[in-house]
């Protein structure tokens, strides 16, 4: 009755328990400024853009001036130099875009660790959608200043004006504005535009993901699926690059058609890659193991791992059905440790392609068929998730389906652990391999059956735990009230008795603890800040303690996560560095 008594008490209401930041009863910190945190955290992306927007800047200005000397400029003026300014950008950045789509380059770049602590590997698809914006702006002012100025100007030109300048161009004859437009220059100039004006749209994020918020008759005819059609019309749009290129009104002169110098490196490297991938996809039809159905529509599938394939904690693989479609490739972490024999993925019915990759494997299971469908794969390929190795203490926070990239890191460590206790109980040595210090795992989760997702990795977790407690696990159970709410009270103490008569958590199934209601990230934060505290040497020199927080989910919560590790690092003497994955 005592114990039950006590139970009871723990599930009532608490008080107020916020922690505050900005004391610290032990020691006076000197914490961060928060421009100093700011340069910390976006150095490397600021660089990159600068030396882009640099280059841009002098690209155009370069030949805005060159344009702006020459006969041609007596009749268009400075409409002539502001479209070749842009033109001189768009060849830079036609060749620009297609170096962080290179995954295998960027995978191999990333191992360098001298190129990886100055280039930010980890937003290579950002930097691809910011240099796409920079093409936009450079059609605009390249085809918009032709079409509304240039060519206006030189068929309503003077006639003396035009045979003193251009008209040699143009075969001496002074052409209108629709003979202009039909020319072979303008004609791939404007059959590129619509290209792009389709592309371009379907890529945002609306549209991809077949946002409600959009008309239901455009649903229709958007997803995962158009995006990734229409994203190969940039084959027909760089081969009008080069017919538009070759065809220019004001010089015959091949120096000065440059556009095949620009692009030329990245098409090769890029069509390598493609090359390399389709060849090696092909021989990489892999044998499965296993696959389980879990509630939530998730599919699991554990595959034979190829004779040479080696992957970190962290990485990312693409799988091609080509029941579904011989030509769509979708990216999903890999959820298997690198020692393991096999590889793994669990795959959450999310879009079109992923409902009917889970329709087949269980059409196969209800039916008993004895051959699975056919599964190709690529990789694997870097993600942000691998730096976690450069923090000794790890902040991980996954939703939903979002952990799957940190089961992989969690099963690595308690490989290193077991091998860590092996190799000191052999030889009174610890294993070589680093792995941290301390991590935190914060899973959240709407609906009880995911825990089953990963039960016999978190069972492997606890038992290691029992042995060196590193990895702290904390699984948070969002459709239930927050604990201390009186509607949750009941389930709050069957869930304390069984756990203390049983040593397992009824909602999860495992050793770990569940917790109800969404987290208070400000208070898990300022806890973690106390934790990890940084030290006083001196009497005016302090150190930091650095915690690399890895974020996989919604962008909803990666804005609030970054904000809070700002908040934090200015704050306090730890200093939380964000990380969060893209695909």
């Amino acid at each position: 009755a005592s114990e039950f008594e006590a139970l009871f008490k723990a599930s009532l209401p608490k008080g107020s328990s916020t922690i505050s930041y900005k004391k610290n009863h032990g020691q006076q910190q000197e914490p961060i400024s928060k421009a100093e945190i700011l340069f910390r955290s976006y150095w490397r992306r600021t660089w990159i853009i600068g030396l882009w927007l640099t280059i841009c800047f002098a690209l155009f200005t370069w030949k805005f001036i060159q344009y702006s000397n020459r006969a041609a400029f007596q009749v268009m003026g400075y409409c002539l130099s502001t479209a070749k300014g842009a033109a001189e950008t768009l060849k830079f950045n036609m060749a620009l875009i297609l170096l962080p789509v290179c995954r295998n380059t960027i995978t191999w770049l990333r191992n360098n660790p001298g190129l990886n602590s100055v280039i930010p590997f980890n937003d290579n698809i950002n930097f691809h959608k910011v240099i796409a914006g920079g093409i936009v702006i450079g059609i605009i002012l390249h085809g918009g200043t032709h079409l509304a100025c240039d060519f206006p100007r030189i068929s309503g030109s003077d006639r003396s004006v035009f045979r003193q300048t251009i008209a040699a161009n143009f075969g001496y004859q002074q052409p209108s504005y629709f003979q202009i437009l039909s020319t072979t220059e303008v004609a791939s100039g404007i059959a590129m535009v619509v290209l792009m004006m389709i592309a371009f749209p379907l890529a945002t994020k609306w549209p991809r993901r077949q946002s409600p918020s959009l008309p239901k008759s455009v649903r229709k005819v958007t997803g995962y699926n158009t995006f990734w059609y229409s994203h190969h019309l940039f084959v027909p749009v760089y081969a009008l690059l080069i017919v538009h290129s070759m065809f220019l009104f004001l010089t015959d002169n091949l120096v000065e058609k440059t556009t095949w110098m620009y692009i030329a490196i990245p098409v090769l490297l890029y069509a390598g890659e493609r090359i390399t991938r389709a060849i090696r996809s092909g021989f990489s039809e892999v044998e499965i193991l296993k696959v389980s159905l879990y509630p939530g529509k998730v599919l699991s599938l554990k595959l034979q791992k190829p004779k040479g394939f080696r992957h970190k904690s962290g990485m990312y693989i693409f799988i091609q059905c080509p029941q579904i479609s011989p030509f769509e490739w979708h990216p999903f972490s890999l959820t298997c440790g690198p020692e393991d024999d096999y590889l793994s993925v669990h795959i959450k019915t999310l879009g079109d392609w992923s409902c009917q990759l889970y329709s087949l494997f269980e059409e196969a299971i209800l039916t008993g068929l004895k051959q699975y469908p056919k599964i190709y794969i690529d990789g694997p390929y870097g993600a942000s998730s691998q730096d976690h190795i450069k923090y000794d203490i790890v902040i991980m926070v996954g939703l939903g389906i979002g952990i799957t990239p940190f089961v992989s890191i969690l099963k690595d460590i308690a490989t290193r652990l077991k091998k860590s206790s092996i190799n000191h109980a052999a030889c009174g040595e610890g294993s070589l391999e680093k792995i941290p210090l301390k991590a935190y795992l914060y899973w959240v989760t709407r609906e009880q059956s995911s825990f089953n997702w990963f039960t016999d990795v978190m069972k492997e977790i606890a038992d290691t735990n029992q042995k060196q407690a590193v990895v702290e696990v904390f699984n948070f159970l969002t459709s239930v009230y927050q604990e201390g709410d009186a509607r949750s009270a009941l389930i709050t103490i069957i869930q304390s008795l069984y756990q203390a008569k049983y040593g397992i958590d009824i909602v999860s199934r495992t050793p770990l603890h569940t917790q109800f209601g969404r987290p208070n990230w400000f208070n898990i934060f300022s806890k973690l800040a106390r934790r990890h505290r940084g030290a006083r040497i001196g009497k005016k020199t302090s150190t930091f303690t650095i915690l690399g927080v890895f974020y996989c989910g919604p962008m909803t919560l990666a804005r609030e996560l970054e904000k809070l590790c700002t908040k934090f690092s200015t704050k306090t003497s730890t200093i939380f560095v964000f990380h969060k994955e893209n695909y």
